[in-house]
């Protein structure tokens, strides 16, 4: 089912409430989160174009699709955009969960770093 049941003169001419009910509606029917969240972000663009509106709209769906599904390329690729949806506890462990494996390599980097400086002498400006 790749047909979008949303084209860009909807997500930009219809109601929020109208709106809301829709993506609410097709991703329980469908489970695409990919596309669910594409439509959020659609709306998230009208919001900062002016309509007010659509401040933090769908905020409980965007927070059980983050927290409660696994995350895909899309999800990964629009993450940040939804930050000021989580609180800061949440949003650290959800970072941890979208990017497992950055977060590894920022830990290990940290790790590797604190166990050279004990052995590294401290660097002076003295030829």
């Amino acid at each position: 089912m790749n047909e979008q049941t949303l084209t860009c003169r909807q997500l930009f001419n219809l109601k929020s409430t109208t709106l809301e009910k829709r993506i609410t509606t097709y991703y329980y029917q469908t489970q695409n989160s990919s596309l669910t969240i594409k439509y959020i972000l659609a709306l998230r663009v009208r919001f900062q174009l002016g309509a007010k509106e659509f401040a933090f709209i769908l905020k409980d769906l965007v927070r059980d699709i983050f927290m409660h599904t696994k995350a895909t390329r899309t999800m990964k690729r629009f993450f940040y955009y939804f930050q000021d949806y989580f609180m800061a506890p949440e949003w650290r462990s959800l970072t941890s969960k979208v990017f497992p494996v950055r977060n590894f390599g920022v830990k290990a980097m940290s790790l590797v770093r604190s166990l050279i400086a004990k052995v590294r002498p401290d660097e002076t400006n003295e030829p």
